[in-house]
C-alpha cells in the first residue's frame, strides 16, 4: 500500500475530479481480531434510491443491494450469499483503454450471477474465464469467501488481474483499497486518488488500533470529513448553530453528494460458520442515515425499513434523502459542490450525524449482543427475526420523536 501511495500523491495535480465512483476495500481474515474477512463499499451513483432484496433465483440464496428502478431484479451492486461468498465493485475507468467495444455497464449483471452461482473466489475466477467476451465491464471486483479467500479482480472486457489480500507482498497489512482506477493498468487514466489516500490513511489507523468494527469503519470511512490532499478537516472548526448555514467546498471527500449507500459484509471465519456471515447497510446518504444489519440465515423477511417496497425504495433511504436536502440546499449552478456543514455537525450537537449517532449506537449495542450469542450457538433464526421487528419498531418510534418524521406511509 505504501508504494502505491507515493505514486498516487504525485498524480493529484494531473487528474481532475472523478465521475460516478465508489470507495472500496477488503481486509483479510488473517488480520482481523475474530478471523472474519471484511468487504466494504461506499457507493457513489446517480441512482439515489437504494434498497436491499433477498433473492432465491439462483443456486444459492443471497441478499443484494439494488437500485430503485424497473431493472432492480437484473442487477446487484454488492451483497453476499448463503455460502459466505460476497462481492462488490468499484468502477475502474482504465482497464479498457483503446477498446472500442460498445457493450458495457454489465458490472451489476456479473455480480448478480456471481452471487447466484459462486461459493469461492476460485468459482468467481472461473466465472470470469468462462463468460462470453467482451464482458462489458471495467471494474475492480472485490470478493471474499468462507475459505479465507479475499481478493480484488481488476477486470476489463477480456481479462482480469488478481490482487490477493492474503499475499503479504501485495497487502502487508491484509488490506487492499480500490477507488476508480486499476493498479495493473495505466493509473494516469484513472480517478479517485484523493479518496484512495484518505481511505488508506484511515485504514492504517484502524490497523494500528486493531479496530475493524463496523461502527469504527463506518464513522472513519463513510463519514470521514478529512481531505487527504488539502489536509482540510471539516470537523476541526464546527459551525456555532444549525440555524446559520455554513457552506464548505465538498469535492473528493469519501462521502459525496452522490453517495447513495454503504455496505459492509463481515464474512465467515471458516466454512463451518458460513451461516454467521452478516451484512451491514447504510441506505440513502451516510451523513443522514444509520447502519442496519441483516443475515441470510434469517430468511426472506428483511427489516421493512431497508427492504425494497412497492414504490421501489426503502423507508430508511427515503428518510435519509429527505434529510440530505438540508445538507445540499443549493440545487442550481454548481450548488451541490457545497455542503451546509451546519446541518451535518455543529457545536449545538444538533446536526444529523450528531442526532443519529445515539440511535445507531443502540443498534450496534443490540447487534453486538446478538452476534455474540449467535456465534456461541445461544441464539437462533427466530431471535434474528425478532431483532428485525425490534429495529422496525425502534426506528419508527425514534424518527417520529427526534425528527417528527413518519418512516412508513410517508
Amino acid at each position: 500500500m505504501k508504494r502505491f501511495s507515493i505514486c498516487i500523491i504525485s498524480l493529484f495535480l494531473i487528474l481532475g475530479s472523478d465521475a460516478l465512483a465508489c470507495t472500496t476495500f477488503i481486509i483479510s481474515g488473517k488480520y482481523t481480531p475474530d478471523g472474519k474477512p471484511i468487504l466494504y463499499k461506499n457507493r457513489d451513483t446517480d441512482e439515489m434510491n437504494n434498497s436491499l432484496v433477498f433473492f432465491s433465483d439462483g443456486k444459492y440464496k443471497y441478499i443484494g443491494l439494488v437500485d430503485g428502478n424497473e431493472d432492480w431484479s437484473k442487477m446487484v451492486w454488492g451483497g453476499y450469499n448463503e455460502t459466505g461468498f460476497a462481492i462488490m465493485n468499484s468502477a475502474a475507468y482504465n482497464n479498457n483503454l483503446g477498446d472500442t467495444t460498445k457493450f458495457k455497464d454489465q458490472e451489476g449483471v456479473v455480480m448478480k450471477l456471481a452471487l447466484q452461482t459462486c461459493r469461492t473466489i476460485e468459482d468467481f475466477e472461473n466465472l470470469l474465464i468462462t463468460l462470453s467476451k467482451p464482458m462489458g465491464v471495467d471494474a475492480n471486483f472485490g470478493v471474499i469467501d468462507a475459505n479465507g479467500g479475499a481478493a480484488f479482480y481488476e477486470t476489463g472486457n477480456y481479462k482480469y488481474v488478481k490482487f490477493d489480500a492474503n499475499d503479504p507482498q501485495i497487502a502487508p497489512d491484509g488490506i487492499l483499497v480500490r477507488t476508480n482506477h486499476s493498479m495493473s493498468a495505466d493509473i494516469t487514466k484513472g480517478y479517485g486518488f484523493c479518496r484512495y489516500n484518505t481511505a488508506t490513511i484511515a485504514l492504517k489507523k484502524a490497523a494500528e488500533k486493531k479496530n475493524f468494527s463496523p461502527q469504527y469503519l463506518f464513522n472513519n470511512i463513510s463519514r470521514n470529513l478529512y481531505h487527504s490532499l488539502t489536509k482540510t478537516d471539516l470537523t476541526a472548526d464546527l459551525p456555532e448553530k444549525r440555524a446559520n448555514r455554513e457552506y464548505k467546498f465538498f469535492i473528493d471527500y469519501i462521502p459525496r453528494e452522490i453517495t447513495a449507500s454503504v455496505i459492509m459484509i463481515t464474512g465467515a471465519k471458516d466454512e463451518k460458520h458460513a451461516g454467521n456471515a452478516m451484512m451491514w447497510t447504510i441506505l440513502g446518504f451516510p451523513l443522514t442515515s444509520v447502519a442496519i444489519p441483516v443475515w441470510i440465515t434469517a430468511g426472506d423477511q428483511l427489516p421493512a425499513v431497508l427492504a425494497l417496497n412497492d414504490s421501489l425504495t426503502s423507508p430508511i433511504c427515503k428518510a435519509a434523502l429527505k434529510f440530505k436536502e438540508e445538507c445540499f440546499p443549493i440545487t442550481y449552478d454548481r450548488g451541490t459542490n457545497y455542503i451546509n456543514l451546519s446541518a451535518v455537525l455543529n457545536k449545538e450537537n444538533t446536526g444529523y450525524v450528531q442526532l443519529l449517532q445515539p440511535v445507531e449506537n443502540e443498534i450496534f449495542e443490540m447487534t453486538h449482543k446478538l452476534t455474540e450469542d449467535l456465534d456461541k450457538g445461544k441464539k437462533s433464526v427466530k431471535d434474528i427475526q425478532d431483532f428485525y421487528k425490534w429495529i422496525d419498531q425502534y426506528l419508527t418510534k425514534t424518527y417520529s420523536e427526534k425528527f417528527h418524521y413518519t418512516l412508513f406511509n410517508n
